[in-house]
């Protein structure tokens, strides 16, 4: 894929989509396109995190245990695996791995960080994206507990 191809990838998840586009040259340009074969496994649940993968091709499933019972979820070109890791370390909460051939790019989070520091208008609009993100789930949040009240569960 080209550097143009790389940006435009980028530019589609929502998160990634809100930074200008020479932050998000940079970023393209720092990232390390990685090839799986089938089988092959990305990262392991409780492994630490340093950034997140965005798929380009092929497909990926996403396992909360290696207990051999079919993957939670399966994710492919365009899924952005780990998004909250571009941005603070954290354990991986699933396994991930390659169901066929495919190919990730890893985008490290000391690169996003070093974007962000050079490009403030991306670092706000995504720190507002995540403010709002946060305020949607504390709603949820409220709505669930008040639907357990409602049914007395303790």
């Amino acid at each position: 894929m080209s550097l143009n191809d790389d940006i435009a990838l980028l530019a589609r998840q929502p998160l990634l989509g809100l930074m200008d586009r020479d932050a998000l040259r940079l970023l393209a340009f720092a990232a390390e396109t990685r090839s799986l074969r089938a089988g092959d496994v990305l990262f392991r649940r409780g492994e630490g995190s340093d950034g997140a993968f965005l798929i380009i091709s092929g497909a990926v499933a996403l396992k909360r245990e290696d207990d051999g019972r079919p993957a939670d979820e399966v994710v492919g070109p365009g899924a952005l695996i780990g998004e909250l890791a571009l941005f603070t370390a954290l354990e991986r909460p699933v396994t991930a791995i390659a169901r066929e051939p495919t190919q990730v790019m890893r985008l490290a989070r000391s690169v996003m960080r070093r974007v962000l520091g050079e490009s403030p208008d991306s670092a706000q609009a995504i720190a507002a994206a995540v403010a709002e993100r946060l305020h949607a789930f504390n709603s949820e949040l409220a709505a669930v507990g008040t639907a357990l009240r409602a049914i007395d569960v303790r």
